[in-house]
């Protein structure tokens, strides 16, 4: 069994290092935002909720603190509650006492992450049973059996489905209804549509905790991979691209420099960008339309006085 569990853990890491590389060696150089997420850029992020100009995380708090009590009357209690990307728990969490799931799963790409915030929240809630899953759910992914399959509620908040671009964003929400029950369902956060100053300044904050918190996927990096990035070298450049409907996260080079790793090199000139993070803002109706493409039925929504988030439910069946 060791042996086996060694293998996969082998190839794991072999296809993370392919990827990283195939990114860096494209001809517009790219990270995925999912290696934003180890021990640090966890960290990292949630200092990123505390900012006042991160609208998004005590937004989509307070339409839940709001309307979780009619949310609640749509959902059947004692779900299998699935948290995806959970973080530090803190969201799913404020659910627990409406929702009164049999089943925490909480799932995050760093593990080490989970552990400790799960050990902390199985003190709070005992009766609660709870099963932590490292894993990565960016491409297509299934969930083991431990899960139990019966009532299944996926929790995705923070708007993360906006790091899939539409089409990619789709079939992850197909992927999320194959899992569910008859009695399964979804509550996922989204970011809406508004000011360009607003969005901007969400993601580049004042104090420079987001330039850190992208800045510190160069360090990830060379863990994984063994590169050479000095984030002396690199800034952090994000903006609204309003064509697409997207905040876009890049890593820019400040000077002409090489970056290598094994047999590999890669030349950068300054200015030229590495893309770390796409955010797709949406509208109510687009991201219904989404939902529906992808299986779900029912469709409720609720969103704050400014119409800034949204927080939908909608059934699987």
């Amino acid at each position: 069994m060791t042996n086996s569990v060694n293998r996969t853990q082998a190839v794991i890491e072999n296809n993370t290092q392919t990827e990283l590389a195939t990114g860096l060696l494209e001809d517009h150089a790219r990270i995925a935002p999912k290696f934003f997420y180890d021990g640090l850029g966890s960290v990292l992020f949630e200092a990123i909720c505390q900012l006042p100009e991160y609208y998004l995380t005590r937004t989509e708090h307070q339409i839940l603190q709001r309307n979780l009590a009619e949310m609640a009357h749509g959902i059947v209690a004692g779900s299998t509650l699935i948290d995806l990307g959970a973080g530090n728990c803190a969201k799913a969490a404020g659910l627990f006492p409406h929702l009164h799931p049999e089943q925490y799963v909480p799932i995050d790409i760093s593990e080490a992450h989970l552990t400790e915030a799960v050990q902390r929240l199985q003190q709070r809630f005992p009766h609660i049973e709870m099963t932590p899953l490292g894993m990565d759910f960016s491409g297509r992914w299934s969930l083991p059996a431990l899960v139990r399959n019966n009532r299944r509620l996926f929790f995705y908040p923070g708007s993360s489905i906006g790091n899939f671009d539409p089409q990619a964003a789709l079939e992850f929400l197909k992927n999320i209804h194959a899992e569910c029950d008859s009695e399964g369902g979804i509550l996922i956060g989204v970011d809406l549509v508004k000011d360009s100053a607003v969005l901007n300044s969400a993601y580049d904050d004042d104090l420079g905790v987001t330039a850190a918190f992208n800045l510190n996927v160069l360090r990830h990096v060379n863990q994984i991979l063994g590169t050479d990035f000095d984030i002396r070298q690199w800034r952090h450049v994000a903006f609204f691209n309003a064509d697409k409907s997207r905040i876009e996260m890049h890593l820019e080079a400040t000077i002409n420099l090489d970056v290598r790793w094994g047999n590999q090199r890669r030349h950068f000139i300054a200015g030229e960008r590495i893309h770390t993070e796409n955010s797709y803002k949406y509208t109510t109706a687009r991201i219904l339309e989404l939902l529906e493409g992808a299986g779900f039925h029912k469709p409720r929504y609720w969103t704050d006085e400014s119409g800034w988030f949204a927080v939908i439910h909608a059934q699987a069946r």
